[in-house]
């Protein structure tokens, strides 16, 4: 999968921007505040309907204007596919070529892409919630069943919990919700130990294609042990959770580790591990989504080379196989030539201004 076009209109700095990137690495360096990450946001927007950095689109759009529109086309193996993203008026609008789209299913894996960004050192040092979140949206944009189980749970959940806080919940009503939570909740746990399974194993061979000296591996920790014990364990809580008018059992409280040498990466690992740890993760991501689908995603990579030694930030480079087009940001005191290959394409930013050199 390539990246042939992005055009943005007031998107943050990006007013009138255009960007047509080569094939395989393509460097974007600048200055701090020049726009480099939004340039990768816009994409991973036009993929996903997300931004890694804010939940409100209000905050999307350049200031002074009242809405942004970005476009992204991209060639896939047997097709090019447009995204046209539009904000207007508090109302977010998405067509896929030229066809309105009313459902975030409807929009997920039709571009892939894989994101890292320096936040991603959260997926290791943060709380549980952000490592669902991340579980959620990779599995979302390649089992689309996912999705929808995902979201079938969550209506579940959220109308059990409003039961829960009403004065007498009627118990055959409870049980009306856990025939559900039950149902779907069985599905995503499957799903995300399968998956698990699967990133375990190819990250722990991309860490080691970056950190030759140590193991990396990755460890579900559903709630529910299996599928199967879902319906006991929500009957044996009911008590608890009629006291505290709360569901505390299930899926929406899986979690999922990081070992370093067999190590718990969240308490052990240096900053420069957990870090690796992250880019592991997203070169797994990048060897399960082409095994799924038969091509590699587009790679973004933000601020990758902070905080990586000439080693590591080498082995970085040689881990991203040829097939695979990248677009890299770095700050200007990262950017030296003599640290990519002659072929790159290299592009510098300015006030969200993006020229080739």
């Amino acid at each position: 999968m390539r990246l042939l076009r992005l055009e943005c209109q007031a998107f943050r700095s990006l007013n009138q921007l255009v960007f047509e990137p080569a094939p395989g690495l393509n460097i974007i360096h600048g200055g701090n505040a020049q726009g480099k990450t939004t340039v990768l946001e816009a994409i991973l927007y036009a993929a996903t309907s997300k931004s890694h950095r804010t939940t409100l689109e209000s905050e999307l759009v350049q200031y002074g204007a009242d809405r942004f529109y970005v476009r992204l086309c991209a060639q896939r193996s047997d097709r090019e596919v447009a995204v046209d993203a539009y904000w207007w008026k508090n109302t977010k609008r998405f067509k896929i070529n030229g066809v309105p789209q009313t459902r975030l299913s409807d929009i997920l894996g039709r571009v892939h892409v894989v994101f890292f960004c320096p936040e991603d050192i959260g997926l290791i040092k943060e709380g549980a919630s952000v490592r669902r979140r991340f579980l959620d949206m990779e599995i979302s944009q390649i089992l689309p069943g996912y999705l929808q189980a995902l979201q079938q749970y969550r209506q579940a959940l959220r109308q059990r919990n409003e039961l829960l806080r009403t004065d007498q919940p009627d118990p055959a009503l409870i049980d009306v919700w856990d025939v559900q939570l039950i149902q779907h909740g069985q599905n995503i746990i499957r799903l995300r130990k399968e998956y698990i399974d699967d990133l375990s194993t190819r990250a722990t061979e991309a860490y080691a294609r970056i950190a030759e000296e140590e193991t990396l591996a990755l460890d579900y920790l559903p709630d529910v042990k299996s599928s199967d014990e879902l319906a006991a364990t929500l009957e044996r809580s009911r008590a608890s959770d009629l006291k505290h008018r709360v569901t505390h059992r299930g899926p929406h409280r899986d979690d999922m580790e990081f070992l370093i040498g067999g190590r718990p990466a969240r308490s052990f690992a240096s900053q420069g591990q957990q870090k690796t740890a992250a880019l592991a993760l997203k070169l797994a991501e990048l060897e399960l989504i082409r095994a799924r689908i038969g091509e590699y995603p587009i790679l973004l990579l933000d601020e990758v080379l902070a905080e990586l030694d000439e080693h590591r930030a080498r082995r970085l480079f040689s881990a991203i196989v040829p097939d695979v087009q990248c677009l890299l940001t770095t700050a200007e005191d990262h950017c030296r030539p003599e640290r990519f290959d002659a072929g790159c394409a290299f592009y510098r930013i300015e006030r969200g201004c993006l020229e080739k050199e």
